[in-house]
């Protein structure tokens, strides 16, 4: 019996340390991606995005800047994280409708595909929900496990 709650401790930290690297990970992308829109301005982030369609690009550029920058920030260290996920999934659902929509999946030719928004979409969504117990949200009230739902956790399995 041992064995088994040693191997699943075991599991369980790696588990929480490769959730805090695909954190990271996702969120220096999404960080760079508004990075980039910063570097570029809310005239050239707006300019691109009327190009594609936005409506409002003006305030979606800002919006844009702010979610993906702050929002890969927060992914990373794991602040608000079912509120950020949903944010960055949400914006990569924006950019497959303006910019990818009809796009193939993948382009071998190097065109433009549908891929990154949806792997980046997708894993921010899920690592909003599952993102692990190694983040600053466990600090806040939000974030913190009751004795009682802990326990209800603990009785599911």
């Amino acid at each position: 019996m041992t064995t088994t709650c040693a191997a699943g401790s075991l599991r369980a930290r790696i588990a929480e340390f490769t959730a805090l690297l695909a954190r990271i990970a996702v969120g220096v992308v999404f960080a760079a991606h508004g990075w980039q829109k910063i570097d570029d301005g809310v005239a050239g982030t707006a300019e691109f995005f009327g190009a594609v369609g936005v409506p409002a690009p003006e305030v979606a550029a800002v919006v844009a800047m702010v979610v993906e920058f702050g929002g890969g920030v927060a992914l990373a260290v794991g602040f608000a994280l079912p509120v950020t996920g949903t944010l960055l999934a949400a914006m990569m659902a924006g950019a497959y409708v303006f910019a990818h929509l009809g796009d193939p999946l993948y382009d071998p030719a190097g065109g433009s595909s549908f891929e990154l928004p949806l792997v980046l979409g997708a894993t921010a969504l899920a690592l909003g929900f599952l993102g692990g117990r190694l983040t600053v949200d466990r600090f806040f009230p939000w974030g913190r496990v009751s004795p009682v739902s802990h326990q209800a956790a603990v009785d599911a399995r």
